[in-house]
């Protein structure tokens, strides 16, 4: 009678020479529990059943069976070739997504991969190893470092269109210092922001942002004269000239998790926030904006924690409504002659009680144009209201009166009379 093969491991393998051992009598059962790592009681239970088993005993019970739960042969076939046939291109997880829509398939994204990888077939979609950040502490106090970002998000989901949630967060207590709803992501919405931080808290020593085109100029480049003279590196945006005549420094991220604290928050408002509108059946940007200070302060209540400093770093904001000359929008037109200067098409002139500020052709004149629509014209550092001008030109109509034709007489000398003499 032939023999079973047993195939065992090294571990099975090591225990089979301890056992022989033990069996003809060169150990005791202690020490070959010392050598094998196990219990005495393990020792006897395995010398047993080799005497009465053979070598066979040592080998797992459940060598060469085939699990309960093993995926069948034929489903392994039918997804390797539903793949090269039809889903060829497919990642692994959107395979899996395809095979549970279209086929009745209902496999896990894992057991996917399991099955097209032992074909080898590998996923189109290669995935780069993540980069490694170091970590840093939070700012010892409140007002040293703001972060500010937008989300543009579904967030009144399908009974609204998708906009922009900006906000500002506080580095320190992780506080949601303002916040407003804008349909995209802009620099009216940075202004509002700044506006409510500004009023409510103070003016922070920094700003943390991403190098947006409202925050960082595409034209690093290029810097003029004038921002030379004002020790300016670098050419600013309305945003940078804003905060930079309040003495806010703006630091930028190089990644999106250099400012993950503000990263993580849109995670959080997209499943808070969302579900707060829907309750609410808030539908619209101006609705929305009317429910977010109560929204901020339940939230700031909830997750805003403590700090090492409880001094706040804010300087008190002295002039609020010298604000709206600050935090608007700035344009620089070019003075004509007669003390006019052209914006959108119209001519205006500066006013100061009535009377007109004479200006000089070829500077400049900055028009601050704030919030409400209202124009402010800045002239060599003086405000001065503005105001259209229409030239009044007189056109003079001549009536040309039409004189008789007199008839022309050639003189006596004319070269004709030489040819065509009097008769």
């Amino acid at each position: 009678m032939d023999k079973e093969r047993i195939l065992l491991s090294e571990k099975e393998l090591r225990r089979v020479e301890v056992i022989e051992r033990l069996i003809r009598g060169e150990i005791t059962n202690t020490q070959a529990a010392r050598l094998l790592d196990l219990s005495v009681r393990q020792i006897k239970r395995i010398k047993k059943g080799v005497k009465e088993e053979g070598l066979s005993f040592l080998a797992h019970k459940n060598r060469g069976r085939k699990p309960k739960h093993a995926i069948p042969t034929e489903l392994r076939e039918r997804v390797v070739s539903l793949y090269t046939s039809k889903y060829l291109g497919a990642n692994y997880s959107h395979t899996a997504e395809l095979l549970a829509e279209y086929e009745d398939i209902y496999l896990s994204v894992s057991t996917v991969r399991r099955i097209l990888k032992s074909a080898g077939i590998v996923s189109p979609r290669k995935h780069r190893q993540p980069k490694v950040y170091k970590s840093r502490h939070r700012m010892p106090k409140e007002g040293m470092l703001v972060q500010m970002d937008g989300s543009t998000h579904y967030w009144f989901e399908s009974r609204g269109p998708r906009v922009c949630l900006q906000a500002a967060i506080d580095d320190a207590t992780g506080k949601i210092l303002a916040a407003t709803f804008r349909p995209n992501e802009d620099l009216q919405g940075y202004f509002e922001i700044l506006r409510q931080m500004l009023t409510n808290y103070g003016i922070p020593v920094s700003i943390y942002t991403d190098r947006h085109t409202i925050f960082k100029s595409p034209k690093s480049d290029k810097l003029s004269i004038e921002d030379q003279l004002n020790g300016i590196d670098e050419p600013l945006t309305q945003f940078g000239k804003a905060i930079n005549k309040l003495g806010i420094n703006n630091v930028f991220a190089n990644s999106p998790q250099a400012k993950g604290l503000i990263e993580r928050l849109w995670r959080t408002l997209q499943d808070r926030l969302v579900i707060e509108l829907r309750l609410l059946g808030i539908n619209t940007i101006e609705s929305a904006n009317k429910f977010l200070p109560t929204f901020l302060e339940k939230f700031n209540r909830s997750f805003a924690v403590a700090v090492l400093d409880p001094t706040p770093a804010y300087r008190p904001c002295q002039d609020i409504k010298a604000l709206d000359l600050i935090l608007c929008r700035k344009v620089e037109r070019k003075v004509l002659n007669g003390s006019t200067f052209a914006y959108n098409g119209t001519m205006y002139r500066l006013l100061k009680d009535s009377t007109i500020i004479p200006l000089k052709p070829g500077k400049r004149v900055t028009i601050h144009i704030l919030q409400e629509g209202e124009l402010i014209g800045e002239y060599e550092g003086e405000y001065y209201k503005m105001e259209e001008f229409t030239r009044n030109r007189k056109e003079e109509v001549k009536e040309k009166e039409e004189k008789p034709k007199n008839k022309y007489v050639p003189g006596p000398d004319h070269p004709w009379r030489r040819w065509y003499p009097k008769k």
